[in-house]
């Protein structure tokens, strides 16, 4: 059931929940403590606007082991992986490689022009890592890109973040943020993936973070499907995203004149997508969503930010 409520409010906290995954591949692992619950109902949260300017635990893999040559620190015994090859073979797919200086260009650019828009969304962002600080200890980041999240982990040193990208020119920007933040060098793994082939066992991530990275994958619900895959029962999605505006408007017409151009020079990002109707789909026990505009985000509007719980 959806229901529409005025406040913004975020994830009220609840009691922990001490759970395994249940499946023949992982019914071995020892309990571990989860996150906590979110709202047991599909809340959807409008704000006036400000301005205008991924299958259940347990469920194989699409691609199995089916070779000696595995990733041995993404994928602990006891539970299927994607193969080295194969799950490389699926990013060449999902995503030709890009020329080099296109890579890097477009690496520099984000690092280097981002700044006003993560000041404006800090306190979207800052709402929604509250509810992993302290808690998850291992957290899966898709479209890691230049690592602008980092930061919301200070002085969390416990914490294990794995950064899917598919940028590998993303790598070098995303370590530094690392470092800033004060994160010691071995929490930190840079994955070269894409967010539909995540090289991560079923089950093994307490939390996925992902802003700003379902407008350009390629295939939405394989992503969000791959973020369920490998959360652990109970465990969160954590999600910032720019969304169609609404039909009839000025803003959405521009939007979808504009849509070709903003795919071919932003990476394949898309301006029109209904993300927030796609997560609300995709099979998540609990969703809490909310709605905001941002002045630095242009036609990037509107954002949708929230927690969404397996």
């Amino acid at each position: 059931m959806i229901r529409l409520h005025p406040s913004p409010t975020l994830v009220p906290p609840a009691a922990h929940l001490n759970t395994v995954c249940n499946s023949d591949v992982n019914s071995s692992l020892p309990s571990v403590p989860l996150l906590n619950n979110v709202s047991t109902l599909t809340k959807i949260h409008k704000q006036p606007l400000l301005a205008v300017k991924f299958c259940s635990c347990g469920r194989r893999h699409f691609i199995e082991s089916a070779a000696a040559t595995v990733l041995p620190i993404l994928c602990p015994s006891g539970a299927f992986s994607l193969d080295s090859n194969n799950y490389q073979d699926m990013l060449k797919r999902i995503r030709p490689p890009r020329p080099d200086w296109y890579e890097e260009l477009y690496a520099s650019v984000l690092n280097s022009f981002t700044k006003s828009y993560e000041a404006e969304v800090a306190v979207y962002k800052s709402q929604l890592f509250a509810n992993l600080r302290g808690k998850a200890k291992e957290v899966l980041e898709i479209g890691i890109g230049t690592g602008p999240n980092l930061e919301y982990y200070t002085g969390d040193t416990d914490v294990q973040i794995f950064g899917v990208d598919p940028n590998k020119k993303m790598e070098k920007y995303a370590r530094a943020a690392a470092v800033a933040a004060g994160l010691p060098v071995e929490n930190f793994k840079f994955v070269h993936a894409v967010a539909e082939a995540v090289p991560l066992s079923d089950c093994s991530v307490d939390a996925v973070v992902g802003t700003l990275v379902l407008c350009s994958v390629k295939d939405v619900e394989m992503a969000l499907k791959e973020v369920k895959r490998v959360l652990k029962p109970g465990g969160l999605f954590l999600f910032v995203e720019h969304v169609a505006a609404k039909d009839g408007t000025i803003h959405k017409f521009l939007q979808s004149i504009l849509d070709p151009l903003q795919q071919t020079l932003a990476d394949g990002c898309h301006l029109t997508r209904e993300t927030g109707k796609d997560i609300s789909a995709a099979g998540f026990s609990d969703v809490e969503l909310s709605m905001a505009f941002l002045s630095n985000a242009s036609l990037l509007n509107p954002h949708i930010y929230g927690v969404a719980r397996k």
